[in-house]
């Protein structure tokens, strides 16, 4: 077998690969509509974020100025799909609490002291807090010194709660407020030296942002990005239709669709109280966690996906943690006075309620 076409059959391996990723990220990518014929995309996927990652890119911009399709430019497609691979990994090394070397563990490990930060991790710790302050705290970045004390990847029977002490001192520590930027805006600091920075809850859909402008930057005009819960469409599927995006069945294990969504520059983000969950003495806990008292929140909840225009995944992936732990009827309203965001709300005892923009369709 020659090496173009073992490269070619690896690459359908992998297109098929993504669309098995999308499934388990709570979203399925569906057919497009009825007359549409779209073409076949090239795919790659790998782990990062904690999770499998994909894009599939269908058409993109040839050298004479010209939209092609992308299984024609191959080799193009490829290298800018890895390139925005690479931004992923640079931007992860950067915001991960759990990297000793990011920008957030330098932070963290200061206590207290300022910490010089690349621009990325200022704009995000930026938007962090002003999501923060919207949500009255629900969402709240400084939340690091708890979720270190959840370990929400445990091998199954050996998963442990916190002491209910350490919590409790840990929750102390937990206040946006006391995140300092000094005035020309390159160092950060925390007032209280105890308190501790995790952008999980946001950083997600902020890289899946600057991988949106990267993949637009190198003339990608159709393809769907990937991380695990947030699904951001660059054009649609062709220009006649969007891409159908279906959204997952609460604790179904990924193999169950509640409805679909047609996309086309749109990005979704799902957030559920079954996405990471462990299980001790018969209880089971999850990991959207309530600032207020460090343990899972209470919530009506079982899902959250929202519905935003391309380049706004950062802002909705905070939103919807806000939303699941608010509960139904603050998170609806919450998004109902909140400009250009459709909802779709999986309640705890099965109803779906939905914005009226959303075009969600049950199945």
């Amino acid at each position: 077998m020659d090496k173009l076409t073992h490269r070619r059959k690896l690459n359908r391996r992998a297109a098929a690969a993504a669309v098995m990723a999308v499934i388990m990220a709570a979203v399925l990518l569906c057919g497009c509509g009825a007359g549409s014929k779209a073409p076949e995309p090239v795919s790659n996927d790998g782990y990062f974020l904690d999770t499998i990652c994909s894009v599939s890119v269908y058409r993109m911009t040839a050298e004479d100025g010209s939209v092609k399709d992308a299984s024609g430019m191959e080799d193009e497609a490829l290298d800018v799909i890895n390139g925005s691979f690479e931004v992923c990994k640079d931007l992860e090394s950067k915001l991960s609490r759990t990297r000793k070397d990011s920008d957030v563990s330098r932070i963290n490990s200061a206590k207290g002291e300022w910490t010089e930060v690349s621009a990325e991790t200022l704009d995000l710790i930026k938007k962090g807090v002003d999501y923060s302050d919207l949500s009255g705290g629900d969402f709240d970045i400084t939340v690091g010194g708890v979720t270190k004390l959840w370990d929400f990847h445990a091998a199954e029977g050996e998963a442990k709660i916190p002491d209910e002490e350490a919590v409790a001192e840990a929750v102390k520590h937990v206040g946006y407020e006391g995140v300092e930027i000094d005035g020309d805006g390159s160092r950060v600091r925390l007032a209280d030296p105890e308190a501790e920075i995790d952008l999980g809850g946001i950083a997600k859909g902020y890289i899946g942002d600057c991988m949106t402008e990267y993949l637009e930057e190198r003339g990608v005009v159709s393809a769907v990005i990937n991380l695990g819960g947030n699904v951001i469409c660059i054009g649609g599927k062709t220009d006649e239709s969007g891409f159908v995006i279906g959204v997952e069945t609460p604790f179904s294990d990924r193999r169950e669709i509640i409805g679909t969504v047609e996309a086309a520059d749109k990005t979704l983000v799902t957030s559920g109280i079954y996405e990471r969950r462990i299980e001790v003495d018969g209880k089971s806990y999850h990991h959207i966690l309530d600032t207020a008292t460090g343990w899972p929140a209470e919530t009506d909840l079982d899902a959250v996906t929202l519905i935003a225009d391309k380049g706004s995944s950062a802002d909705i992936d905070a939103l919807s943690t806000t939303c699941l732990i608010k509960g139904a009827d603050e998170g609806m309203k919450l998004i109902e006075n909140t400009d250009g965001v459709e909802a779709i709300f999986v309640l705890s005892d099965g109803n779906i309620r939905t914005t009226d923009g959303a075009g969600f369709e049950k199945e």
